[in-house]
């Protein structure tokens, strides 16, 4: 697991009263009522919660693709809705699928955010995204291939590379491990956790993986009863009494990849991690 933050590092995402109603001809959802959530630098900060929960919408308000029906949401001190592009810039975004454009190269892709705000030269842009390419360990000649013709790791690797070509303190991740063996999916956790500690960078997560939740995770918010119930590290987290918690971490895979990490459930007697 990665080492927490100080506990006065600045709040990088502030999330406060907030309400998400989604309506339609049957009647209104509601899907978040008064949620309150603070992300300090330097967290991974791991968003758990059951089917319909409103986890990447949460992702997606603080990205500012969508706007909560009531409260507010800040990110470094700004509304995402309020953000110019150059401020909307330090905020990366890894999608679930990668969500790369399929009539672009790998280069392309990576260097799309750069070209779109046209304050480069197209020396410079490129050089860029060669330097971002090596970063999440791809090599220059993958460079000019297809999307198609990539594995699903590295998909996802283009796609941190993309997410990180404008140096933005704040990566937001939409299960970065789904579909990958656990081969890949240990190698991507490993790079994660490389790229956290070299870049300085701030990660808020939605992830079902067990492994790379207890792998990753300086701190877990659990979404439940329309709110965050319960946020902490995970002895703290564990310990809270509430039936999705006792299913989703104390069932045979939560013990599992906590045993695996040497994690224990609470009362247990090892060290607090």
């Amino acid at each position: 697991m990665i080492d927490a933050p100080a506990s006065d590092a600045p709040v990088v995402v502030d999330i406060r009263k907030l309400w998400t109603v989604f309506h339609s001809p049957e009647g209104d959802q509601v899907v978040h009522r008064d949620l309150d959530l603070s992300i300090r630098r330097g967290e991974v900060l791991s968003l758990v919660g059951g089917s319909g929960t409103g986890k990447t919408v949460l992702l997606r308000q603080i990205l500012g693709l969508e706007h909560p029906s009531r409260g507010e949401v800040t990110v470094l001190g700004q509304r995402p809705g309020q953000l110019g592009a150059r401020d909307a810039a330090k905020v990366g975004m890894l999608f679930q699928h990668g969500a790369l454009f399929s009539a672009f190269s790998v280069l392309e892709n990576i260097a799309f955010p750069l070209r779109e705000l046209r304050l480069l030269p197209d020396d410079l842009i490129r050089d860029a995204a060669l330097v971002k390419l090596q970063m999440v360990g791809l090599k220059p000649e993958h460079a000019n291939r297809s999307p198609s013709d990539l594995s699903g790791g590295m998909i996802k690797r283009v796609a941190l590379a993309r997410a990180l070509i404008m140096d933005a303190p704040l990566l937001l991740l939409d299960e970065p491990t789904a579909g990958l063996d656990p081969a890949a999916s240990d190698s991507f956790c490993d790079l994660l956790r490389s790229l956290h500690r070299e870049l300085g960078l701030t990660v808020v997560m939605v992830t079902h993986d067990l492994d790379t939740l207890f792998d990753l995770s300086t701190r877990i918010a659990v979404l439940a009863d329309q709110r965050v119930i319960v946020s902490g590290r995970p002895r703290e987290v564990i310990a809270y009494e509430h039936p999705f918690i006792q299913d989703y971490f104390l069932g045979g895979r939560g013990k599992r990849a906590m045993e695996a990490l040497h994690e224990t459930p609470a009362g247990d007697t090892p060290a607090e991690r």
